[in-house]
């Protein structure tokens, strides 16, 4: 007696095809946005001044006070939206992680770090970004003051790696799923990821160095 053996997979529809277009887009806005503040507050390596002008134009204009929660929204819509394919189970993660290690794929490898520091991103950068916009205006004295005291130093020194290798990550699968990259560059697109990611952690380092030697 013939047994049939056929699998039968329900076809994404439209929906999760518009939800895959959201997510690249948060994740590229993100991508940006934390590129774009790791410049800004690294800008207290040229002096306390630097940053306090920065700052006092971001808050004068209203854009820190409705641009943080607006990043902080999408934030957390990114982070649903790429929790639809995060294996949340035990053993949808012991499938997983028995398959990385079988098939001993990078960009299999690359994602399972994505999905872990998401997770860490989630709790941490809420707090950061919590602590930071219930305490207005932003001030370099105020940053320094707050990774010289208490458990920060330590909090910016796991947060920091996290968000650049997410980050570095996501910009090298965006480029990959999306088709920006072929297969036949994607050795390439991976070397400047390494780079980017390498730069803005020595950036960042730098800067925490810079605050826990500024006077407050």
């Amino acid at each position: 007696m013939a047994i049939d053996t056929a699998i039968y997979v329900r076809t994404p529809g439209r929906t999760s095809a518009y939800l895959d277009w959201i997510q690249m887009l948060t994740g590229a806005g993100l991508v940006l946005f934390m590129w774009s503040h790791m410049v800004l507050v690294a800008s207290v390596n040229f002096g306390a001044g630097a940053m306090n002008t920065i700052a006092r134009f971001f808050e004068s204009t209203y854009m820190a006070q409705v641009g943080g929660p607006l990043i902080g929204a999408t934030f957390l819509l990114h982070f649903v939206l790429a929790a639809r394919k995060v294996p949340f189970r035990v053993e949808q993660q012991s499938v997983i992680w028995k398959h990385a290690r079988m098939m001993h794929h990078l960009d299999t490898w690359l994602w399972l770090v994505q999905a872990f520091t998401a997770m860490v991103i989630l709790i941490m950068g809420s707090i950061h970004m919590w602590t930071v916009l219930t305490d207005l205006p932003i001030t370099a004295a105020k940053s320094a003051a707050r990774i010289q005291g208490g458990f920060w130093l330590g909090f910016y020194l796991i947060l920091l790696p996290m968000v650049e290798f997410h980050v570095g990550i996501g910009f090298y699968r965006i480029a990959v799923k999306w088709g920006f990259v072929g297969r036949d560059r994607r050795k390439g697109c991976k070397k400047v990821e390494y780079i980017l990611t390498g730069i803005f952690i020595f950036i960042g380092l730098v800067t925490i160095i810079r605050f826990l030697t500024l006077p407050v």
